[in-house]
C-alpha cells in the first residue's frame, strides 16, 4: 500500500529547485526535505515507523500471542480462559508474529528526482491489511488468516480444553469431542484498525513538508 505526495514545483523556491536539479539525486533530495518544524523528513518518518512497530508489539492480541502457550487471555477474546496461542493451535516453537513484523519493517520512504516542472514525488510504502492477512494463515486452514479471524471471530471455544498435552501442537491446548463450556469467541479490533490508523498518520506528513 503506497501513500504518494506530489510537491508541486510552483510551491518551491526556484533557486532550491535549480540546486536540487543539478545532480538530481533522489537520495540527496530526500535528505534535503524538511518539515515546517525544521525536522528532517527522513527522521520524522523513521521516528513514526518505530512508533508504529512499538504500538503493534503492545497491542493486547500481539502481546498474548508473543507470550506463547503458557500465556493468559489478556485480550479477553476467550473470556479469560486459556490463551490465543494454544486456542489457535500454533506449534510450540512457532513465532506467529514474525511475518507481521517483517512486513511492518519493510515500511519505507522514497523520493523521486525533480521533474521537468520542478515537482518531487514522495512515496511511503507500508503493508496493507490484506498483505498481513495473506501472511498469517491458520495452522490448520491455510486459506484463512488468524489475524483476520481475531476481528471476525473464531469457532471452537466450547470444545477448547487448555491443558498440557504431548499430542497438542502448542503443548497446551486440546479440542475435545464434546462441548465443555458455554460462551463464544469475542472478536476484537486488530490489524484493520491498526493499519488504517497508521496509514492516516503517514498521510498527514504531506501537510508538514516544506523546503
Amino acid at each position: 500500500m503506497s501513500i504518494i505526495y506530489t510537491i508541486n514545483g510552483k510551491k518551491l523556491h526556484q533557486e532550491i529547485v535549480a540546486s536540487l536539479s543539478q545532480k538530481n539525486n533522489p537520495t540527496q533530495i530526500k535528505n534535503s526535505l524538511r518539515l515546517n518544524s525544521g525536522q528532517s523528513l527522513v527522521k520524522k518518518f523513521e521516528s513514526m515507523k518505530r512508533s508504529m512497530i512499538r504500538e503493534f508489539l503492545n497491542l493486547p492480541v500481539t502481546k498474548e500471542i508473543l507470550a506463547g502457550p503458557g500465556g493468559t487471555n489478556t485480550s479477553g477474546t476467550l473470556g479469560g480462559y486459556g490463551n490465543l496461542f494454544s486456542f489457535i493451535g500454533f506449534g510450540e516453537q512457532e513465532q506467529p508474529i514474525e511475518p507481521i513484523m517483517y512486513l511492518l519493517n519493510q515500511t519505507s520512504i522514497q523520493v523521486s528526482k525533480v521533474s521537468r516542472l520542478g515537482a518531487i514525488n514522495v512515496r511511503i510504502t507500508m503493508p496493507s491489511k490484506n498483505d498481513i492477512f495473506a501472511a498469517t494463515p491458520l495452522p490448520w486452514a491455510t486459506g484463512i488468516s488468524w489475524a483476520q479471524r481475531i476481528e471476525l471471530g473464531l469457532s471452537g471455544l466450547g470444545v477448547y480444553f487448555n491443558k498440557e498435552s504431548a499430542s497438542s501442537r502448542s503443548s497446551m491446548g486440546l479440542q475435545v469431542e464434546n462441548k465443555i463450556r458455554q460462551g463464544a469467541f469475542t472478536n476484537v479490533p486488530y490489524i484493520s484498525k491498526f493499519i488504517k490508523k497508521w496509514h492516516n498518520l503517514f498521510l498527514k506528513i504531506e501537510k508538514q513538508i516544506s523546503l
